[in-house]
């Protein structure tokens, strides 16, 4: 029976290994970890090089597979799916957010944002509505007949943003995406992405190295070695003593430093 205040479960990791290698030369990177997320949750993931973050965010997000475990994003196994299953998935159920935007340059803003409901049974009218809402959401229905060459990183960004949200998925996953980004581009870009996950509660996994991104998130989980080391809850805290509990964690287990939010 499901209990209608409890939150809902979006992705569940259990166990998740993940090895590279042949027999006799294999390095496990990922080492047995056990994830939930639930609904509305803006979940950042650091730890230092070599840590396990960027391979954990491809497995959750199938990019690559899993050598042992399962993974559950709402009630499918993802871990067990073939790929011609796994694209179905992914095109209606994730949306994806990379350090270095994946646009085409031939497409306009417009035509890049409704890449993944062009591709759907969504009709033309409910396209534009969805287009409209996103766009003006991100601040960039101006731009909308430009193309990506035309415009800057963090309008090229928030265009990648705006493609990952369009199809409402059920998470989105950015991988580094404020890397390419200068500090202003990228406190705009965060700003707005925490503006619709408080607004809309939209579920968003991201992977930085950044703690002033990290700050921007409802809580920080910290790996180590593969594991999962540590976490911390931003709660009722402003982004500023959030920050701070970051980079607490962060001293402690090493990587790279910033010294303000």
């Amino acid at each position: 029976m499901k209990h209608n205040n409890l939150p809902k479960t979006v992705l569940h990791a259990q166990q998740v290994r993940k090895s590279f290698g042949v027999r006799g030369n294999v390095q496990q990177v990922l080492k047995g970890i056990d994830l939930r997320v639930v609904e509305g949750e803006f979940v950042g993931i650091m730890g230092p090089s070599g840590s396990g973050k960027s391979t954990l965010i491809n497995v959750l997000s199938t990019i690559d597979k899993v050598t042992e475990g399962k993974i559950f994003v709402e009630d499918a196994d993802i871990s067990n799916m073939k790929n011609a299953e796994l694209s179905i998935f992914r095109r209606k159920k994730l949306g994806f957010i990379f350090q270095d935007y994946n646009l085409l340059d031939t497409l306009t803003v417009k035509e890049n944002i409704l890449l993944p409901v062009s591709l759907g049974k969504l009709k033309k009218k409910a396209a534009e509505e969805a287009f409209q809402t996103i766009a003006a959401d991100l601040g960039i229905l101006e731009i909308a007949h430009k193309y990506p060459h035309e415009i800057s990183g963090g309008q090229r960004q928030r265009t990648s943003a705006a493609r990952a949200l369009i199809h409402e998925p059920s998470i989105v996953f950015a991988d580094e995406p404020t890397g390419a980004l200068d500090s202003k581009a990228a406190s705009s870009l965060l700003g707005k992405m925490e503006e619709l996950n408080r607004q809309r509660s939209i579920t968003i996994m991201m992977v930085t190295h950044d703690p002033v991104a990290s700050s921007y998130c409802t809580r920080v989980v910290f790996l180590k070695d593969g594991m999962l080391y540590s976490e911390v809850y931003r709660g009722s805290k402003t982004r500023q003593a959030f920050f701070k509990d970051i980079m607490n964690v962060q001293a402690v287990l090493g990587g790279d430093h910033v010294d303000t939010v």
